[in-house]
Parts: C-alpha cells; structure tokens; sequence
C-alpha cells in the first residue's frame, strides 16, 4: 500500500498542477488575444489563485479519476500477465490511462453539472491540453510504480 502511495501522490499532484496551470494559460491567453494587457504577476497571481482555488473540486476529481484509471490497469495488466498474453509496457498503459481518465472526467462533468467546469478546456486543445496533463501524470505514476521495489508491478 505504501509503494502504491509514494506513486500515486506524486502523479496526482503532478496532474492537477499541470492541469490547472494549463487551465489558466488558456483562460488568460484568450483574453490576451482579445487586447487585454495581463502582466507577468497577474499571470503568476491567477496561477496561484486558480490552483487553490480548484484543489477541492477539480483536484478530487483527478484523483478519483487517475485511482479508477490505475485500477484498471493493473486489472489489465495482472491479466494479461497470468494468461500469458504479451506483457504491456506498464509505463505506457498508465500514461493511457492518466490521459483516458481526463478525458472521461471532462466529458462526464458536461451533462452531469451541465457545465464545463474547466474553462480552459472548452476547446479542443484546452481539452488535449488537460488530457496531456492526465497523461504526465500516469508517466510518472508508471515510471514510479515500475521501479518500486515493491508491490506486484515489478517486472512481472
């Protein structure tokens, strides 16, 4: 439990600040596009703002994301490995995964809240862009994982 900890943390926290930060460049870029003249501060500031600011809703629903999404895969991957079918590249399927669990997260929250929470993926590329971040995360989440000295991911 530890080993899956000591990963999971690091990879949540990786995507929920990427993703936020993400959210605020589109955010603030289209308004820059619009004319209006946003400081180095202001764009830290907001930065700032918005990470703390969407820690208790956004920042939960990755986690529940990415631990539904790494489940998964290690249900895949135990498997796979126990019917001799062609071991996936855990590190790979985890970066599926992160990027996957975005996804699914951002278009489930449309009808369920009927609305985009995330303004900043609104568009297709803010969309890609926060999917990008899920992805970073199960990198991580699979890199760390996989080099464990623990737990029933090590080169099985």
């Amino acid at each position: 439990m530890w080993s899956f900890i000591k990963s999971f943390l690091p990879a949540w926290l990786a995507t929920f600040l990427v993703a936020s930060s993400l959210h605020t460049f589109q955010v603030l870029n289209a308004l820059s596009n619009l004319g209006v003249a946003i400081s180095l501060s202001d764009w830290l500031s907001t930065a700032w703002k918005d990470v703390v600011g969407l820690l208790p809703t956004y920042g939960i629903i990755i986690s529940v994301a990415l631990l539904l999404a790494f489940g998964v895969v290690t249900i895949i991957r135990k498997y796979a490995i126990k019917h001799n079918i062609t071991k996936p590249r855990f590190i790979t399927l985890t970066s599926v995964a992160g990027a996957s669990s975005i996804a699914v997260a951002l278009l489930a929250m449309q009808p369920i809240l009927n609305v985009t929470l995330i303004a900043g993926a609104r568009g297709y590329d803010g969309f890609l862009l926060q999917c990008f971040a899920g992805l970073i995360g199960g990198f991580i989440y699979g890199l760390l994982r996989a080099t464990s000295t623990s737990g029933p991911l090590l080169n099985s």
